[in-house]
């Protein structure tokens, strides 16, 4: 499907509705049919009598059931739509096509982490281990806008990862096997040069547990601390800010350079489709997929 700047988009050959790309007013035609319901852009209309019982098709599947007959020119939606349950087998990647073919080895201008990754970006990250060095990390992280930044032109930032979680955690259950998981992935993220994990002391979620459960280690530029050993908050904020300059000159000293696209992994997640993701968002996310994938790279859903 191509949009060639229509008021309506058909998106497959096989469907029997087209969608509105602007405002369908009365007596507008729309594949040769008299528009009898005004249509909302992203909404629905009839290009084919459907009747009660059969099939509503879009992107060449079925989306619905016609609930009453519908006739060419009128507004599909739920007042003329249920859902029925599907015996459909689907089948993944049944239509599997043969990578994109290559002319070249693609590059993107990234840094090297000398570890087989490459990140797009250059960020100091604020890791918390619980929901109560929150605060503390956002206040940390904000002591360093643009113009506190402005000596180390290769940092991209410095920026506060927390959650709402750590406390009183059952140490043998998912939650906190997944909370561990998560946090070592943003500890060892390429897009993270320097790393300042800040704790209460006090939770289940242990720093020392942490570190020992995926086998990190501290350096210059992976830190640690807790609140209760420092002293309180606002001593908690001035070591951190204290740790993350000392960092920066570091962290700085990498520079973009030629990586290989095949370096790349790109993560998607569905944000919650409305009536123009499976149009703009999705295609275009598919498509920079396959271009990742045909060059070597990963794709992660």
């Amino acid at each position: 499907m191509k949009y060639s700047g229509a008021p309506y988009i058909r998106l497959n050959e096989a469907d029997n509705i087209v969608v509105a790309a602007q405002p369908l007013g009365l007596g507008g035609r729309v594949e040769g049919f008299d528009v009898v319901d005004a249509i909302a852009p992203g909404h629905k209309v009839a290009i084919a009598r459907i009747d009660a019982g059969e099939p509503v098709f879009k992107y060449g599947q079925v989306i619905g059931y016609a609930s009453s007959p519908i006739e060419p020119g009128r507004h599909v939606h739920d007042h003329n739509c249920e859902f029925r349950l599907s015996r459909a087998e689907h089948q993944v990647g049944a239509n599997l096509r043969s990578r994109l073919a290559l002319d070249t080895e693609r590059s993107f201008m990234g840094y090297d982490r000398g570890n087989g990754r490459y990140g797009t970006r250059n960020f100091v990250a604020v890791l918390t281990s619980v929901n109560c060095s929150a605060t503390a990390a956002r206040a940390i992280a904000q002591n360093f806008d643009p113009q506190r930044l402005a000596d180390y032109p290769n940092v991209d930032g410095v920026a506060a990862f927390v959650h709402g979680t750590g406390c009183a955690m059952d140490p043998d259950g998912d939650g906190y096997a997944n909370l561990q998981r998560v946090l070592w992935g943003y500890a060892g993220h390429p897009n993270c040069g320097g790393v300042l994990m800040v704790g209460l002391g006090c939770e289940s979620n242990q720093i020392g547990d942490w570190l020992a459960n995926y086998g990190l280690t501290e350096g210059p530029l992976f830190r640690t601390m807790t609140i209760q050993d420092r002293g309180g908050l606002r001593k908690t904020i001035e070591a951190g800010v204290g740790i993350i300059e000392e960092m920066l000159p570091d962290v700085n000293r990498s520079v973009r350079a030629p990586c290989p696209v095949s370096g790349l992994t790109l993560g998607l997640q569905c944000g919650g489709s409305d009536a123009w993701s499976g149009m703009t968002a999705n295609p275009s996310l598919g498509h920079a997929s396959d271009l990742i994938v045909s060059h070597g790279g990963t794709t992660v859903l």
